[in-house]
């Protein structure tokens, strides 16, 4: 079966580029110059979005101490807040939406929608929120917490909370704003209603004080691995954030999340499943080869690999052999569906094996190395088996330079757009209806 178009969007964070690499910028300044710039390139290649991660804590996971994070600084820490940035971005573009990572930890529901409505107006309906409920102690330990709440409690909370924020920008109707010159009226003030919600874990009058997003709602993306998560994000996502080790896996993962789609009311064609890729380019496929070797046997890939996948479940893994296969099923609190896909139970491979594989767990097992060509031909098997819907493209330690990011704008993309796998233009002004395009 032949791949039908399929959307592109680029997965990063608010850190210090690679800033230590011969093409880095050398993490410095902390503008956001960096960052406008790439969306900008990526604005021309026509992504649908470029994402933001983000963490709020400053990590000890991997080892005990925050050493080897701030050693590194390589997509962890430092680590600014990504909606300002987004602000920044979506100004100096035109197409591309800018997606923010939001914490349900961090945010009373009041104000992210209220700052959700704000972004999405400032950058003309491109606005889109990566939903995340937080997976670190350290985290929690930021907000007044000893520690997270259970991974199910979080889920009950994040459900509350969604209620709440759709209501919030649901209680400004459309056409609130009428400009009546002659009555001297500007709003409707009929079309605008408290929502006076009481649930289990919040209270809220509303209205929001601010205009309804100009989407209607800003689009809506979530990374669910485990059951739960997967189960949270069919029910609210506009796109799901997902990593596989390979494309029988990604197939029953998106196969899945129809399904669950379907069972929530909704049209599964409106849920779109990315998966987290990180192709190595080059002129030659040997010489892509090559590139990528010297990327896993450099002295710090592993360290920085392991040390991220620690951050990210709470799990040290410092603790453990790198050359022997893992002893024992593990499991967290934090993100459970990250962390099996990083440990490929069964598998019998050692833990450097599993860093190699699966870039510390963070990107789906395809091999994306070549040239542009081959790179784009084999993307177009992998979607045509899988049946859709894109790919989100990052990097194995989620930072950038300015040669990776043109090898895929202007080498990828091209050879992409040239077998009609991807756009060409954008067809419409806001993220959620360019990613309903197809």
């Amino acid at each position: 079966m032949a791949a039908k178009k399929f959307h592109l969007g680029w997965f990063t964070n608010f850190t210090a580029d690679e800033w230590n690499t011969p093409f880095g910028n050398g993490g410095m300044p902390w503008d956001g110059k960096f960052f406008v710039e790439m969306a900008q390139t990526l604005d021309r290649a026509c992504f649908d979005f470029i994402m933001l991660e983000d963490k709020l804590a400053v990590s000890d996971a991997y080892g005990g101490t925050t050493e080897v994070y701030l050693k590194h600084a390589h997509g962890m820490v430092p680590k600014h807040d990504p909606v300002p940035l987004t602000v920044m971005m979506g100004a100096a573009t035109t197409g591309i939406g800018v997606v923010a990572t939001m914490s349900t930890l961090s945010y009373p529901p009041f104000m992210l929608a209220r700052l959700s409505s704000t972004v999405d107006h400032l950058v003309g309906g491109r606005f889109g929120w990566n939903i995340v409920t937080s997976a670190e102690d350290g985290a929690a330990r930021n907000f007044s917490l000893d520690k997270l709440p259970p991974r199910e409690q979080r889920y009950e909370v994040a459900h509350e909370y969604m209620d709440v924020v759709l209501q919030l920008w649901d209680s400004w109707e459309p056409g609130v704003v009428i400009r009546d010159r002659e009555t001297g009226t500007y709003g409707d003030f009929t079309k605008v209603k408290p929502i006076n919600f009481e649930g289990q874990y919040f209270k809220v009058r509303g209205p929001l004080n601010t205009m309804r997003p100009l989407q209607g709602r800003p689009a809506l993306l979530q990374a669910g691995g485990s059951p739960k998560g997967r189960d949270f994000a069919s029910r609210y996502a506009d796109a799901v954030i997902a990593v596989a080790p390979g494309p029988a896996a990604m197939k029953a993962f998106r196969e899945d999340i129809r399904a669950r789609a379907a069972a929530h009311g909704r049209n599964p064609d409106d849920v779109k499943v990315m998966y987290l890729v990180a192709p190595c380019l080059a002129e030659t496929v040997e010489e892509a080869r090559a590139k990528h070797a010297r990327m896993l046997g450099s002295d710090s890939f592993i360290e920085q690999n392991l040390a991220m996948i620690s951050a990210i479940t709470d799990i040290d893994f410092k603790k453990h052999s790198l050359d022997t296969p893992l002893a024992e099923r593990l499991t967290t609190n934090g993100e459970q569906g990250t962390l099996d896909s990083f440990q490929q139970w069964g598998s019998n491979k050692t833990l450097r094996q599993l860093v190699v594989d699966a870039s510390g767990g963070i990107v789906s097992s395809v091999e994306l190395i070549g040239t542009p060509e081959t790179v784009a031909e084999r993307m177009g098997e992998v979607m045509a088996e899988v049946g859709g819907d894109g790919f989100l493209i990052t990097t194995p330690n989620l930072s950038v330079n300015r040669r990776t990011i043109i090898e895929v704008a202007d080498g990828l993309v091209p050879a992409l757009q040239r077998r009609g796998l991807v756009r060409t233009a954008y067809a419409h002004s806001s993220l959620n209806e360019n990613l309903r395009e197809f």
